[in-house]
């Protein structure tokens, strides 16, 4: 399940990354809203996938408050399910159980 949590974050943080571009060039002269039609519905299930995942996961991994409350902002904050991905799941993907 981590694995799966590893690729929707990952997943998320680049549709949330590619939405926010997709807004601004909405608002230039020559820009459309298409591209933000086209990115917003994958995105919201991302973020979905990625708030119910946190939450099973951090039943399974015992994760603190505080932990918890961090990865789940890293998916509000941009670049934030990277650093998340880096500091707390990558360590828990190389532990052996």
């Amino acid at each position: 399940m981590l694995k799966a949590f590893r690729i929707i974050a990952f997943l998320e943080g680049t549709s949330y990354l590619l939405l926010m571009g997709a807004s601004i060039y909405k608002r230039m002269p020559e820009g459309n809203d298409a591209y933000v039609k086209l990115l917003g519905m994958p995105h919201g299930l991302l973020f979905v996938a990625y708030i119910a995942l946190a939450v099973f996961l951090r039943i399974t991994y015992k994760w603190n408050t505080k932990t918890f409350i961090i990865i789940v902002l890293g998916s509000l904050i941009p670049f934030g399910a990277f650093y998340v991905d880096k500091k707390y799941l990558k360590p828990l993907a190389n532990i052996k159980y």
